[in-house]
Protein backbone atom coordinates (compact mmCIF):
# COMPACT_ATOMS: atom_id res chain seq x y z
CA UNK A 1 0.00 0.00 0.00
CA UNK A 2 0.96 3.40 -0.49
CA UNK A 3 1.88 6.37 1.89
CA UNK A 4 0.47 9.50 1.86
CA UNK A 5 2.71 12.70 2.76
CA UNK A 6 0.28 15.78 2.13
CA UNK A 7 0.08 18.93 4.20
CA UNK A 8 -2.02 21.94 4.06
CA UNK A 9 -2.46 25.01 6.19
CA UNK A 10 -3.52 28.50 6.00
CA UNK A 11 -1.35 31.02 7.82
CA UNK A 12 0.07 34.73 7.62
CA UNK A 13 3.68 34.87 6.75
CA UNK A 14 5.91 36.00 9.92
CA UNK A 15 8.56 37.35 7.19
CA UNK A 16 9.03 38.62 3.54
CA UNK A 17 10.11 35.32 1.59
CA UNK A 18 13.82 34.95 0.60
CA UNK A 19 14.28 33.70 -2.37
CA UNK A 20 17.97 32.55 -4.14
CA UNK A 21 19.22 30.39 -7.09
CA UNK A 22 21.20 27.35 -6.15
CA UNK A 23 24.79 26.59 -8.17
CA UNK A 24 22.90 25.42 -10.91
CA UNK A 25 20.41 28.58 -11.21
CA UNK A 26 17.22 26.68 -10.10
CA UNK A 27 15.01 29.01 -8.16
CA UNK A 28 14.13 28.15 -4.47
CA UNK A 29 12.46 30.41 -1.73
CA UNK A 30 11.49 30.02 1.86
CA UNK A 31 9.16 31.45 4.10
CA UNK A 32 7.56 31.07 7.34
CA UNK A 33 3.63 30.94 7.85
CA UNK A 34 2.05 30.94 11.45
CA UNK A 35 -1.12 28.67 11.83
CA UNK A 36 -2.84 30.34 14.78
CA UNK A 37 -5.72 28.24 16.27
CA UNK A 38 -8.04 29.70 19.36
CA UNK A 39 -10.15 27.94 21.88
CA UNK A 40 -12.08 28.59 25.09
CA UNK A 41 -10.73 27.22 28.45
CA UNK A 42 -13.08 25.63 30.90
CA UNK A 43 -12.92 28.87 32.89
CA UNK A 44 -14.50 30.62 29.97
CA UNK A 45 -11.51 32.47 28.82
CA UNK A 46 -10.25 33.20 25.50
CA UNK A 47 -6.45 31.03 24.46
CA UNK A 48 -4.71 31.39 21.47
CA UNK A 49 -1.46 29.86 20.03
CA UNK A 50 0.57 30.04 17.26
CA UNK A 51 2.20 27.39 15.49
CA UNK A 52 5.29 28.30 12.73
CA UNK A 53 5.87 26.23 9.57
CA UNK A 54 8.59 26.20 7.71
CA UNK A 55 7.91 26.71 3.73
CA UNK A 56 10.15 26.05 0.46
CA UNK A 57 9.10 26.47 -2.86
CA UNK A 58 10.99 25.59 -6.14
CA UNK A 59 11.18 26.71 -9.74
CA UNK A 60 8.01 28.79 -10.89
CA UNK A 61 6.03 28.31 -7.29
CA UNK A 62 9.56 30.14 -5.85
CA UNK A 63 9.51 32.46 -8.50
CA UNK A 64 5.70 33.70 -8.19
CA UNK A 65 6.33 33.16 -4.09
CA UNK A 66 9.33 35.28 -4.12
CA UNK A 67 7.14 37.88 -6.08
CA UNK A 68 3.99 38.03 -5.13
CA UNK A 69 3.77 37.02 -0.91
CA UNK A 70 5.04 39.82 1.37
CA UNK A 71 4.93 39.56 4.98
CA UNK A 72 1.59 39.45 6.63
CA UNK A 73 -0.29 37.38 3.57
CA UNK A 74 -2.76 34.69 4.04
CA UNK A 75 -1.97 32.17 2.51
CA UNK A 76 -2.96 28.09 1.49
CA UNK A 77 -0.36 26.18 1.03
CA UNK A 78 -0.32 22.33 -0.02
CA UNK A 79 2.72 20.37 0.20
CA UNK A 80 4.51 17.83 1.47
CA UNK A 81 6.69 17.52 5.02
CA UNK A 82 10.12 16.61 4.59
CA UNK A 83 13.38 17.21 7.20
CA UNK A 84 16.57 17.30 6.25
CA UNK A 85 19.42 17.20 8.65
CA UNK A 86 22.91 19.03 8.39
CA UNK A 87 26.42 18.51 10.56
CA UNK A 88 27.54 21.99 11.71
CA UNK A 89 31.87 22.98 11.74
CA UNK A 90 31.39 22.37 15.31
CA UNK A 91 29.96 18.26 14.68
CA UNK A 92 26.49 19.10 16.00
CA UNK A 93 23.70 17.35 14.35
CA UNK A 94 20.75 19.68 13.31
CA UNK A 95 17.58 18.74 12.15
CA UNK A 96 14.80 21.00 9.96
CA UNK A 97 11.21 20.04 9.23
CA UNK A 98 10.16 21.60 6.16
CA UNK A 99 6.52 21.92 4.25
CA UNK A 100 7.95 21.41 -0.01
CA UNK A 101 4.99 23.32 -1.84
CA UNK A 102 3.49 22.47 -4.87
CA UNK A 103 1.12 24.54 -4.28
CA UNK A 104 -0.25 28.09 -3.22
CA UNK A 105 -3.19 29.96 -3.19
CA UNK A 106 -2.93 33.79 -1.72
CA UNK A 107 -6.31 34.00 0.17
CA UNK A 108 -5.49 38.07 0.86
CA UNK A 109 -4.27 40.68 -1.15
CA UNK A 110 -2.21 42.89 1.18
CA UNK A 111 -1.72 45.76 -1.67
CA UNK A 112 -5.63 45.98 -1.51
CA UNK A 113 -6.09 45.20 2.13
CA UNK A 114 -4.72 48.81 3.09
CA UNK A 115 -7.42 50.17 0.94
CA UNK A 116 -11.02 51.05 1.47
CA UNK A 117 -13.47 48.86 -0.96
CA UNK A 118 -16.20 50.91 -2.79
CA UNK A 119 -19.35 49.92 -1.04
CA UNK A 120 -20.70 48.61 -4.33
CA UNK A 121 -17.83 46.28 -5.04
CA UNK A 122 -17.91 42.80 -3.58
CA UNK A 123 -14.74 41.43 -1.74
CA UNK A 124 -12.03 39.94 -3.98
CA UNK A 125 -12.19 35.95 -4.42
CA UNK A 126 -8.86 33.80 -3.45
CA UNK A 127 -7.28 33.35 -6.75
CA UNK A 128 -4.42 31.00 -7.51
CA UNK A 129 -0.97 32.22 -7.44
CA UNK A 130 0.13 29.47 -10.26
CA UNK A 131 -1.40 32.68 -12.87
CA UNK A 132 -1.12 36.30 -12.54
CA UNK A 133 -4.17 37.59 -11.49
CA UNK A 134 -6.10 39.93 -14.08
CA UNK A 135 -8.23 42.91 -14.45
CA UNK A 136 -11.27 43.07 -15.16
CA UNK A 137 -11.90 44.61 -18.15
CA UNK A 138 -13.03 48.35 -17.78
CA UNK A 139 -16.65 48.72 -18.41
CA UNK A 140 -17.96 50.71 -21.37
CA UNK A 141 -18.63 54.30 -21.20
CA UNK A 142 -22.37 55.31 -21.99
Amino acid sequence: MRGLNRFQIIGNLGRDPEMRYTPNGKPVTSFTVAVTRQWVKPDGERAEKAEWFNVVAWDRLAEICGQQLTKGSLVYVEGRLETRSWESENGQKHFRTEIIANEMIILERRSHAAEPAPAETPAPEAAPVTAPAEEPPAAPAT
